[in-house]
This record gives structure tokens, C-alpha cells and sequence, in this order.
């Protein structure tokens, strides 16, 4: 009866759907991160080269780059409970796939899998919590959320790493099929609205609504050019870094550690947020910080071989992404209105699996080419130059918020 009472209240409510989300996404990144060491690896025992492995580690986001937005319909169409079940079954089968299909067949329809379920399962969750409040409390909540992706982000890369060390690939295999296990269980214990579809006026989760509230509105755009900034450098770390310290002869359990150092600085650094936000004097500059941070450790990552000097950079990595990735959250799900809040979710992972599938094609291409040196520090450079249209489009959302006033 206490259970069912304080399921009830709206922050009994809250908070068993925050541990259910948070048990949930925690598990699927551990899957996911564990796939981002193991499967570039399985490639390069394959025989793949540079350019190949880069091909292979883009196809996780060909599907939600065409279908982001539809399955953010989908969370509004038919509840974030049931999406989020569903795209926890088909994370789960990303593994399956090579163990079934080993070789090259296995490989693409792992990376598919797995591009669909993480997208399915990340926003139900990012629609759920952001239900959840607003203004500083949903600060809260997003950074919390935040905090226990980055701690899947964290184990993952090292147990991936020691399974391989210790047995092999198809042991870190069998296990994320187990792991993928709680994804799918958690979503069971969602309540609330969580369970249920929301009504929408017309064509409020179609494309051309969310294209439409993309040009109108500078705080959507400003959360967008964020989250782009940061995942392309992402994707050029976490893609890319496992095959740069394998050239450099270091173990697989070096190579997830070091992985895992940078999402422990994101997990450290999350449940602060509103602290940093009033450290840096306001949410626009701690944008702007977490983003430069980012630029520069990306820039300098191909320059040596040194694990310490490596870690350092990848603290910056880390930190930034850390600040940055629920601001930008919250900015979006301050300036859409509810019955788009999804399929606006839907839009930035969008924005999000284009420039993941093209950072793995661009910094593989460069590496091929010349060599990881120059390769991180273009890519650094770009996610740096971002910073011009983002403190433009800072001072756009200032001034839009004092003319809503």
C-alpha cells in the first residue's frame, strides 16, 4: 500500500521512473560502450582497413538518421514505456547477431541493432525525465540522468577490455546479451505518464513540425549546435581512439581504461551542473566553456603516445561532454512545447547520428590518408570553430527570452 501511495504522488511518481530510466539507460550504454571497443577490434581481426573499420563503426547511426524523428512520434504515439521495452530487445540482439553470424554479415546487422534500440531506448528516456520539472529541478534531473549514462559509458570500455584480455571477444559478447537484460526489465516499472501515449493537434510530430520549430527558434538551434559540437568529437574519440592505441601496442584493457577515465570525469562532473552553471555565471558561458574544453582535448589527442598525457586529454573530453550534454537537454525541453518534446528529441538525435555517422567516414578517411595526428586535429579544430555560430546563437536565445519577459 506505501509503495502504491507514494507510486501516486507526483514525486513518488518522479522518482520511480527517474531509477527505473536511470537503471535502464545505465545498463544499455554499458552494452553500447562495450560494443564501441569490442566491435572496432572484431573489425581489425577481420582484416578491415582504416577506411573499412570507419564504414563499419558509422552504420550504428544510418537508421536513426533517417527514422530519429518517427521514433520520437513513436514515444508520443504509443508512451515511452513501450518504446523504451522495444528498443531494449533490440539492443539485446546486436550481440546475438555476430555470435550467430560471425564475420562481416554478423557485424553490420550488430551495428544496426544496435543504432536502433539505443536510439529507442534514449528517447523514451529523454522524453520521461523530461516530464519530469523544469527550470533548475529539471537541471537536476537531466544531470542525474546524465550522471548514469556516463557510468555505463564508464564500465563498459573497461569490462569490455578484460573480458577480451581475459577469454575473448565472444565472452564480452555473451555478456552484454545478459547485461540488455535490465534495459528491457526496467521498463516495466515505469508509471505514470511514462505509461501512457499523449494526444497530439495535427501534425505536431511529423517532420516538417519539428523543420518549422528548427528556424523559429533559437533555443532549439542553440541546443542542436551544442550536441553536434560535442558528439562529433565523441565520435572521433570513442571510434577512433581504440585503433590509434592499438597501432601503439597497448592492451585492450588500457585502451577501455582510458575510455572509461573520460566518462568517469562526466560522471563526476554531472550531478554539479547547477553549481557549474552558477560558477561559470550563467547556462550560455557554461555552454561555451564545456564545448572549448571539449575542442582542445580532441585537438591535441594524436600528438603523443604518452597514457597520462592521453588521460589528461581525455579529462577535458570528458568534463566538457559532462557540462554540455544536459544543458543542451535542458534548453530543448524548455523551448519545444509538450506535445512536441519527443519528436524535438527525435530531431537532435537527428542532428546527433549525422554527424556520428559522418565522423567515423571523415576522421577514418583523414587517418588513411595521412595519418591519427592530423586526423584528431582537424577534428579538433572543427568542433573548436563551432564555437562562433554558438556564441551567436547565445546571444540570440538571451535576447528572445528577454522579449518572452
Amino acid at each position: 500500500m506505501a509503495e502504491q501511495c507514494c507510486a501516486s504522488s507526483p514525486f513518488g511518481e518522479a522518482r520511480r521512473n527517474m531509477i527505473a530510466i536511470c537503471t535502464g539507460l545505465c545498463a544499455a550504454l554499458v552494452v553500447q560502450t562495450m560494443l564501441l571497443v569490442t566491435i572496432p577490434l572484431y573489425a581489425l581481426s577481420l582484416g578491415a582497413s582504416p577506411a573499412m573499420t570507419g564504414a563499419i563503426l558509422s552504420l550504428p547511426y544510418l537508421l536513426p538518421l533517417l527514422f530519429a524523428i518517427a521514433m520520437g512520434g513513436a514515444v508520443t504515439r504509443f508512451g515511452a514505456r513501450n518504446v523504451l521495452i522495444l528498443g531494449a530487445a533490440g539492443l539485446g540482439l546486436s550481440p546475438t547477431a555476430v555470435l550467430i553470424a560471425p564475420g562481416y554479415l554478423g557485424v553490420v546487422l550488430a551495428q544496426l541493432l544496435s543504432g536502433l534500440g539505443h536510439t529507442l531506448m534514449v528517447l523514451a528516456a529523454q522524453s520521461t525525465v523530461a516530464s519530469l520539472g523544469s527550470g533548475r529541478s529539471l537541471e537536476k534531473y537531466f544531470g542525474w540522468y546524465a550522471m548514469f549514462v556516463s557510468v555505463g559509458q564508464l564500465v563498459g570500455p573497461v569490462l569490455a577490455g578484460w573480458l577480451i584480455d581475459f577469454s575473448g571477444m565472444d565472452l564480452s559478447f555473451r555478456v552484454m546479451i545478459v547485461l540488455s537484460l535490465t534495459g528491457f526489465v526496467s521498463g516495466f516499472f515505469l508509471v505514470g505518464g511514462a505509461r501512457r501515449a499523449q494526444k497530439t493537434e495535427g501534425e505536431a510530430i511529423f517532420d516538417s513540425a519539428q523543420i518549422r520549430l528548427l528556424i523559429s527558434n533559437s533555443g532549439i538551434q542553440l541546443s542542436l549546435a551544442v550536441t553536434v559540437a560535442v558528439v562529433f568529437a565523441l565520435g572521433a574519440v570513442t571510434n577512433f581512439l581504440p585503433v590509434y592505441l592499438e597501432n601503439l601496442e597497448l592492451p585492450a584493457t588500457t585502451i577501455g581504461a582510458l575510455l572509461s577515465f573520460r566518462a568517469l570525469c562526466s560522471v563526476v562532473v554531472r550531478p554539479f551542473t547547477p553549481l557549474i552553471v552558477d560558477l561559470a555565471r550563467g547556462r550560455p558561458r557554461a555552454m561555451i566553456l564545456s564545448v572549448a574544453g571539449v575542442g582542445v582535448g580532441l585537438m591535441f589527442t594524436g600528438m603523443t603516445s604518452s597514457v597520462f598525457l592521453l588521460g589528461g586529454l581525455m579529462a577535458l573530453v570528458g568534463l566538457g561532454c559532462g557540462v554540455s550534454q544536459p544543458l543542451s537537454m535542458v534548453v530543448l525541453a524548455e523551448n519545444a512545447p509538450r506535445a512536441q518534446r519527443a519528436s524535438a528529441f527525435g530531431l537532435r538525435l537527428t542532428a546527433n547520428r549525422s554527424v556520428q555517422f559522418l565522423a567515423p567516414l571523415v576522421v577514418g578517411f583523414l587517418a588513411g590518408h595521412t595519418n591519427f595526428s592530423v586526423a584528431f586535429l582537424v577534428a579538433g579544430v572543427v568542433v573548436s570553430a563551432s564555437l562562433i555560430a554558438i556564441t551567436r546563437l547565445v546571444r540570440e536565445e538571451g535576447a528572445a527570452q528577454r522579449g518572452r519577459r
